[in-house]
């Protein structure tokens, strides 16, 4: 077996949790698998897991040598993209992230549409409301919405989003509509936690920031409850104007103190910085910053 497979195994192993599930992933023998790493680890003169009954975890070298065996692996990935010239028909697997709720929403279907275009590349999606490391997770694309961090990723803006309070027109009917921030202390407040807990909402007064110390009644960890909370009456919320898009449009639910939002946050396609960039990359990423930046929830 060579060191290339050795490390392929190796990272499935730390990926799966285990030997056994590493082998089904990879249609190999749960002997096979324990023999690759083992010829790893002899050749390294170090343990790369430690091993009980119950679990498989990583040591400390273990978890330098994920690290070390990923970007390894990206390298010859390149090189072999390389090889094939700068011009080559995408293929091979891509691996993407976004937020829940965007993902379903946009990039499941641009996702799909890509898929039909390029029928030598599969696709692993991963949606989840956190901040991922590309490098760490073995991705190759990421969705963000917000400013950057200064890093190494490379980014291509694809539109921009607002933070919008909303209620439905029944509630305000019923309870009035807000004319100022602080009057948000005299309603329903609904927070959604689905990234974490802020207990300051921000917005703009004549230029400045301001903050509301907001005292929500209730907290929901996922935005469609959120959502479907405040169409149905309850109370107000604030979320992004790409979630509730379909809900304004029909007007189920209005924004409310529109006057004091903060400017636009931008929405990035992501991608890690290299030598050289795959074909099926490069692809995805034109093919993903063109239709983002056709969505008019988006603009």
């Amino acid at each position: 077996m060579n060191r290339f497979h050795a490390i392929q195994v190796f990272i499935k192993v730390a990926e799966c949790g285990g030997f056994a599930a590493a082998a089904r992933n990879l249609s190999m023998s749960p002997p096979a698998v324990t023999r690759a790493v083992a010829m790893l680890e002899d050749r390294l003169g170090t343990r790369l897991f430690v091993r009980t009954t119950r679990s498989v975890r990583l040591t400390q070298s273990g978890q330098r040598f994920l690290e070390d065996g990923r970007r390894i692996l990206l390298d010859l990935e390149e090189a072999e993209e390389a090889a094939v010239g700068s011009h080559a028909t995408p293929r091979g697997q891509l691996r993407i992230t976004a937020p829940v709720l965007f993902g379903r929403m946009f990039v499941t279907p641009i996702l799909g549409e890509f898929l039909d275009l390029y029928p030598q590349v599969t696709a692993r999606a991963f949606f989840i409301d956190r901040v991922v490391n590309l490098m760490d997770e073995g991705l190759d694309v990421a969705i963000r919405i917000g400013e950057l961090p200064d890093s190494s990723l490379i980014a291509t803006r694809a539109g921009s989003v607002r933070q919008v309070m909303i209620a439905s027109p029944g509630y305000l009917k019923k309870h009035g509509l807000p004319q100022q921030p602080e009057d948000l202390s005299n309603h329903k407040l609904i927070q959604s936690v689905a990234i974490g807990v802020t207990a300051d909402w921000q917005f703009q007064k004549d230029g400045s920031p301001f903050y509301f110390r907001a005292e929500p009644r209730l907290s929901i960890n996922t935005n469609d409850a959120v959502i479907e909370l405040v169409a149905g009456g309850w109370g107000i919320s604030r979320l992004l104007s790409y979630q509730v898009a379909p809900f304004l449009a029909d007007g189920r639910i209005q924004t409310v103190l529109s006057a004091y939002e903060m400017p636009p946050s931008p929405i990035h396609v992501v991608h890690q910085e290299g030598r050289m960039v795959s074909a099926r990359v490069r692809a995805f990423v034109d093919f993903m910053a063109e239709r983002l930046r056709a969505a008019p929830a988006l603009n």
